[in-house]
């Protein structure tokens, strides 16, 4: 298993995620919920179907994240002037210390995991993964069909 790239990275990802679980775990927010803070200041006004989608969740399971960032004062929903069905969402006021305190934490988690490489090294396994990405994501490629189409 150590030699299969998909699985390796699988676990880097998972522990990060881990990690990161617990370097926040004061702040009140989950991960996924501090994804979809993060989606939702990159699209601001998008719509929770976008979210879920982004999130790669049920639409109910979006659905009940901003229920709860919406009660801890975080996001609000604001209706669609083009679909009276659709909810948009943005972030409050409250938000934004929140996303720097989380910013900065994940900040310090990384430089605890990647110390161990040079900035050489990083400049490439960086540049290594980001070939990886781009290579999964040509159009001729199912999967990214299923990420760009939802």
């Amino acid at each position: 298993m150590e030699k299969n790239i998909a699985f390796l990275t699988g676990d880097v990802a998972r522990l990060f995620r881990k990690r990161f679980e617990y370097a926040t775990r004061d702040c009140g927010i989950t991960g996924p919920q501090w994804r979809a803070l993060v989606l939702i200041q990159n699209t601001p006004g998008m719509n929770q179907g976008a979210l879920a989608a982004l999130l790669e969740v049920e639409p109910i399971t979006a659905g009940r994240m901003i229920d709860r960032l919406e009660k801890l004062g975080l996001v609000e929903r604001r209706p669609d002037a083009a679909d009276r069905r659709v909810w948009l969402l943005h972030l409050t006021d409250r938000a934004a210390p929140m996303l720097e305190r989380l910013r900065e934490r994940a900040v310090s988690v990384m430089a605890d995991f990647t110390d161990i490489f040079s900035d050489e090294e990083k400049e490439l396994f960086l540049s290594f993964l980001k070939r990886m990405r781009d290579k999964l994501l040509e159009p001729c490629n199912p999967i990214a069909e299923t990420v760009t189409n939802g």
